[in-house]
């Protein structure tokens, strides 16, 4: 039975991994226009801390991607193991999310004019760094509690080392005779 973290994690898996995709389209188009010089263009602009911006927005945007395919994986099997490297790459996705959140907030606070592509990169870096911390919330919620999540404390798989009626794994509890050098 799939438990309340797994069924509100799911949907937010998938909205942050297209945001994701959206931020790393637009962000390349605007960082390839700076590269190239073309600040002039009407639907970019920019100022100070837009170079900074867009390659932090680039690094949060693979680094995001990354995560919600490993965070698929979690969501499939939805066991304690498979939360470990989920929840690694998701906090690592949250902290360079939040660095570029940072760096829109300076960019929209030196002002100037900014096109709407750019815009849109720093709206859907605000929106990704408070849905990106609440999907890290909810797959690590099982901490408190297994009816949201898997729990840290279960660690039986039915795998190995089993005593009474559960059988044991191929080779299990037969002693090794000799050493082989």
């Amino acid at each position: 039975m799939a438990t309340v973290g797994r069924n509100v994690a799911a949907p937010l898996l998938f909205l942050n991994l297209l945001m994701y995709v959206i931020v790393l389209g637009f962000a390349s188009w605007c960082l390839n226009r700076f590269i190239n010089g073309q600040t002039y263009h009407p639907s970019f602009g920019g100022n100070g801390a837009t170079m900074f911006f867009l390659i932090f927005a680039i690094l949060a945007a693979v680094l995001g991607i990354v995560s919600k395919l490993i965070g698929s994986n979690h969501l499939r099997t939805w066991r304690s193991d498979s939360l470990a490297s989920a929840g690694a790459t998701s906090i690592i996705a949250w902290a360079v999310t939040a660095l570029a959140f940072g760096l829109a907030c300076k960019e929209i606070h030196i002002g100037g004019h900014r096109g709407w592509r750019l815009r849109v990169v720093e709206a859907f870096i605000i929106i990704l760094t408070f849905t990106q911390l609440l999907y890290l919330l909810l797959i690590h919620a099982g901490l408190y509690s297994s009816r949201y999540g898997p729990g840290y404390r279960d660690t039986d798989y039915g795998v190995g080392g089993a005593t009474g009626d559960h059988p044991m794994h191929k080779g299990a509890g037969v002693p090794v005779t000799g050493t082989r050098v």
